[in-house]
């Protein structure tokens, strides 16, 4: 039986291994940490994954995750405007749909190495060795599936991780009175905040932010104070809210540079294939969606109906088809938050033009899948 190795365990990863266990792979997922954890990450669905997730038996259902169909935005200083979210969402923890996967791919027999780094990967005569650890692995196959950033990056000397990114994301879970069908987005000097509801009522709030606003004030809750409360929903929100956290994850260098698919023979999914700006709400659906797609393609390679390099191809091809529109429209949307006047345009386009914000809402989001 061929082996499959996935670096990484997150949506993609996790996606993957399903699909190819389903098919009779070996698969084995490397992890650096043990489920159940936290990640930085907005925890909201699109609903073009939602078919998917049921087709396989792994719509988080147990949970009742809430049903989101309102989109709020607030500007720097605290104009607001609403409209329905068409497509709509649900609302679910990393912590808790993470371990409901894993949970899952164990009980098929998906093997997986966790507390464990994998941090080098060669490919040499059609086989592939994994150092992950004090072991080295052999794979026919290995797919990327390692986040936003890993020392994977940095040892396959990956091309946007020469260049620093001025971003880090902050992630907290809160108790707050915010209505459950609502996610919101508000801005602050140089960033922006998404709050919406997740499992257990609980809400996530994240934020991404430029690293000058942490280097200006030294710390998180003086930066927090100082910039985020400049916008009156935010400063609301952090002085009413409950906490859950001691403190929050975070994560710095966040990249939405354009990367490679495949690298030296390792093909890449979800965050490692490339990033969506979080102002979208679709980087969970996306990761998922690329899973599906290469693991299709991977079925064929196994099973000996198409070779290595078409592999390669027809994945970049197909990633290239469904995704590369939503991330640059994505990062043209960026432009439009995080400073006062933007924020207050984009503010006011959602009031007075409303097809046109839908329109644009519209593009960040892809079909049904």
């Amino acid at each position: 039986m061929n082996r499959i190795i996935i670096i990484g365990g997150g949506l993609s990863g996790l996606i993957s291994a399903h699909l190819l266990n389903d098919a009779g792979m070996d698969v084995m997922v490397i992890e650096k940490k043990a489920y159940p954890f936290h990640r930085v990450c907005g925890e909201y669905i699109s609903s073009e994954a939602i078919p998917f997730l049921k087709s396989l038996h792994l719509f988080p259902s147990e949970y009742a995750p809430p049903v989101i169909t309102k989109f709020q935005l607030t500007s720097v200083n605290g104009k607001a405007a609403q409209l329905p979210l068409n497509s709509g969402g649900f609302g679910i923890s990393r912590y808790t749909f993470d371990n409901f996967l894993y949970k899952k791919a164990l009980g098929k027999g998906v093997r997986f190495l966790l507390n464990t780094e994998a941090d080098q990967v060669s490919f040499e005569d059609n086989q592939f060795k994994v150092r992950a650890g004090q072991s080295i692995l052999n794979a026919d196959l290995v797919i990327g599936s390692f986040g936003k950033r890993s020392r994977l990056d940095t040892t396959m000397k990956r091309g946007f991780i020469q260049n620093r990114s001025p971003y880090a994301g902050v992630k907290y879970h809160i108790r707050t009175d915010q209505p459950t069908d609502l996610i919101s987005l508000h801005n602050f000097k140089d960033g922006y905040c998404g709050i919406s509801q997740v499992e257990d009522q609980k809400f996530t709030l994240c934020y991404l932010t430029h690293r000058d606003n942490l280097k200006k004030y030294g710390n998180i809750k003086l930066m927090e104070e100082s910039v985020l409360y400049k916008n009156p929903f935010l400063k609301s929100l952090f002085q009413n809210a409950d906490f859950l956290y001691d403190r929050p994850e975070v994560i710095n260098e966040i990249s939405f540079a354009n990367k490679k698919r495949v690298e030296k023979h390792v093909i890449m999914a979800g965050d490692a294939a490339g990033m969506i700006a979080p102002l979208c709400g679709n980087g969970m659906a996306m990761a998922m969606h690329s899973g599906k797609v290469l693991s299709e393609l991977v079925i064929q390679f196994m099973n000996g109906n198409i070779s290595r390099e078409q592999l390669e191809n027809l994945y970049r091809q197909r990633w290239k088809k469904l995704f590369a529109r939503r991330l640059w429209v994505g990062r043209q949307l960026q432009h439009l938050f995080g400073a006062e006047w933007t924020s207050n345009f984009a503010v006011n386009l959602m009031k007075n033009v409303k097809p046109v914000a839908g329109y644009l809402i519209n593009q960040s989001h892809g079909s049904p899948f």
